[in-house]
């Protein structure tokens, strides 16, 4: 007896996970690639500007300058010191920051009339400059590395909050309702509705958060600081000194990439994705 062929069982190769993966793969290969080419040749044409005096060098620094700044400054250990300091105030301000802040956030869907009674100071923080902060933080905790870690955990605290409680506030009515007709208890409709409804917000709030860890830290090391990349790039411009000026600018600007791809690693393998 034969199998009618139905059409639906017919599935492109394409169309398989293994086939889409390594389409991905491909494009990010393609988009990599690309992003390289642009860089490489916006250093190419700035140090041609830099060597056909069309740019002056003491106001723009010098990418080949700013290459053997860089390498000095990782041969000395100089740069690498900096780069941790500021990596650990950034990462142990994001964590004590986005972590307390999103339970925060969570416990005001628990207690309605807290969350009423917090919303205009809730308004003010979220209007407030954050980095407004950083000066009373400094002469509070003192110029070491405590200081720009609360700096980076008050900013992604406030964040965090702010986000997580939004999120609670849009999980679906139905489902809270659908709990309250099951006899579920205020607390079982936020273990089980509420939390899982709104982890998607927290996750987003954290990949906003590394971002604002990393200025919170670095805006602390230009106000008062003995180390980090703030204090790097703040003491090599007294100097004048561009190209180690940009070579601090630029070992952010991979820390950046570095804890960001992190949060995003993290991100893609929680559960509820």
């Amino acid at each position: 007896m034969s199998i009618p062929e139905t059409g639906a069982t017919a599935v492109s190769a394409t169309s398989t996970p293994k086939a889409r993966r390594r389409g991905f793969s491909v494009f990010g290969v393609r988009v990599l690639a690309y992003q390289i080419i642009l860089f490489v040749g916006f250093l190419a044409l700035w140090e041609y500007a830099i060597r056909a005096q069309w740019l002056p060098v003491y106001l723009y620094g010098q990418p080949s300058g700013i290459w053997r700044e860089l390498v000095k400054g990782v041969q000395s250990g100089a740069l690498v010191h900096d780069t941790w300091i500021t990596a650990q105030e950034t990462i142990i301000g994001f964590i004590i920051g986005s972590v307390t802040g999103s339970i925060a956030g969570l416990g005001l869907w628990l207690s309605p009339t807290t969350a009423a009674i917090l919303r205009p100071l809730m308004v003010a923080l979220n209007g407030l400059p954050k980095i407004a902060l950083a000066p009373l933080i400094v002469v509070w905790f003192g110029v070491g590395m405590e200081s720009k870690v609360a700096i980076a955990a008050i900013i992604t605290f406030i964040v965090a909050m702010l986000t997580s409680f939004a999120g609670s506030q849009e999980v679906d009515s139905d489902y809270i309702r659908m709990m309250k007709s099951l006899g579920a208890s205020r607390l079982q409709t936020f273990r089980m509705v509420v939390v899982p409804g709104t982890v998607p917000w927290i996750a987003s709030a954290f990949r906003l958060n590394i971002g604002f860890a990393m200025i919170g830290a670095v805006v602390g090391e230009y106000i008062s600081a003995e180390a980090g990349l703030g204090h790097h790039v703040y003491y090599s411009g007294t100097l004048y000194n561009l190209n180690a000026v940009w070579g601090g600018i630029f070992a952010l600007m991979i820390l950046a990439l570095i804890l960001d791809a992190m949060v995003g690693w993290v991100e893609r393998r929680m559960k509820w994705r």
